[in-house]
């Protein structure tokens, strides 16, 4: 009798140290986490996430959810494979799953980030101050901003425009550029120091910088791999140079011409039958390009609420992966991930973002300047415009009016 007491005694003790690592065993704690990812300087690029019952998990930028759904955990090891993109976190759980830690790692770049998630922490940036509290000392940064990243260097030197707005010591906005934004920014005002930063998924973007009523110098940080200066000057007066004016078909040119394969190796050509006649979109992008993915939601959506057999979209695919094959796969899951309904073609992989390279399979462009960018191709096979990057939604306004402006100009196209 004592021996069969002694045994359900250790049985009952292994299953309540057991217990301790349920979490583990699992799943990710439903709730909202706070993860850090590493970058220079012994700077920390912070963003929250919110883990759900299903499994599921939603990164959170500004007013910007991301789902992330293809989540693997084997005993006390976790991989959150991002959305669309080949990067992903593989990490461990510590303290009974309340902290998970790793590397945050993209291969075809051979780029490792170590990163830290802790559980129940909601708080992006620490800061002195409530949002509720609307008093001195937040330096007032609602607005505009002339904006010049890598001002000293004439090569990495370009121009954007700072859009903000801020509530107590909490700031939203982006910086838009010439070849598209800088998504999704959240942070906060702590004295005369802004912080802001975003993860998209596949970039993770920090700034820095001291701020005063009138201008901006800091310091924006990509990853663990790059790092530039950057300056501005308030200016609510400020735009950029119209997309639709930077990049043209060099002189004796009136058209474009391709023959690539798709993800299952099928060469497809402006050619084809099924374009003669037809209005043709032509997007160059990318699947590991966070602007292009938005862009390419943006057109399936439409085609979907605006049906016309004399319509037609092509993605020119430039892939970072090392391989054809690894190439293919990137835009396979691409299509299924995002259920675009056109055809996107590999132009060409292993170059990733060599705007050089790419210029070199368009040799009728006079430069390349960004991804995305779109070419719009009338009934008679002549370019009507090419549009240089995308303002995406986090840009507010000028989303609204690329949108406006897109769906004016198709229509007027596709009434010739």
């Amino acid at each position: 009798m004592n021996k069969i007491l002694i045994i359900l005694v250790l049985a009952s003790l292994f299953s309540c140290k057991k217990d301790v690592h349920s979490p583990v065993n699992k799943g990710i704690k439903e709730g909202v986490w706070r993860a850090t990812l590493a970058v220079q300087d012994n700077e920390e690029l912070p963003f929250v996430f919110e883990s759900f019952e299903d499994g599921t998990l939603a990164i959170h930028n500004a007013e910007e959810r991301i789902l992330v759904d293809e989540i693997t955990i084997t005993g006390d090891s976790v991989r959150i494979q991002t959305p669309v993109f080949e990067g992903y976190f593989s990490g461990r759980f510590r303290e009974s799953g309340n902290l998970i830690t790793g590397n945050f790692i993209k291969p075809s770049l051979d780029r490792i980030v170590p990163f830290k998630m802790v559980y129940g922490d909601s708080v992006r940036f620490i800061t002195e101050y409530t949002q509720e509290d609307d008093k001195p000392p937040y330096v007032n940064v609602t607005g505009s901003w002339e904006t010049v990243f890598s001002p000293e260097s004439e090569e990495d030197r370009y121009i954007a425009k700072g859009m903000f707005k801020r509530a107590g010591a909490v700031v939203t906005g982006t910086f838009r550029t010439t070849t598209g934004d800088y998504r999704y920014l959240e942070g906060r005002i702590n004295g005369d120091e802004m912080r802001l930063s975003t993860f998209d998924g596949a970039h993770a973007f920090l700034f820095v910088a001291t701020v005063t009523d009138s201008t901006m110098q800091g310091d924006f940080y990509s990853g663990n791999h790059w790092k530039e200066p950057f300056v501005a000057k308030r200016n609510d007066t400020y735009e950029l140079p119209d997309a639709k004016n930077l990049t043209y078909l060099k002189e004796g040119y009136d058209r474009v011409d391709f023959a690539f394969p798709d993800e299952s190796g099928n060469i497809i050509s402006l050619q084809d039958e099924r374009f003669i006649n037809k209005v043709v979109l032509v997007q160059i992008l990318g699947s590991w390009c966070p602007n292009c993915i938005e862009e390419s939601k943006f057109y399936r959506d439409y085609l979907k609420t605006n049906p016309s057999k004399d319509l037609a979209v092509i993605g020119l695919a430039y892939e970072y992966a090392k391989t054809e094959e690894a190439a293919r796969k990137s835009i396979k899951r691409l299509k299924d991930r995002l259920e675009l309904p056109y055809p996107v073609l590999l132009a060409q992989y292993g170059q990733g973002a060599d705007k050089a390279a790419a210029a070199k399979t368009l040799p009728m462009l006079n430069h390349f300047l960004s991804y995305p960018t779109t070419i719009y191709i009338d009934k008679k096979g002549a370019v009507r415009r090419i549009h240089t990057g995308y303002n995406g939604k986090a840009t507010g306004g000028k989303y609204l009016e690329f949108e406006k402006d897109f769906k004016d100009f198709v229509t007027g196209l596709l009434l010739e």
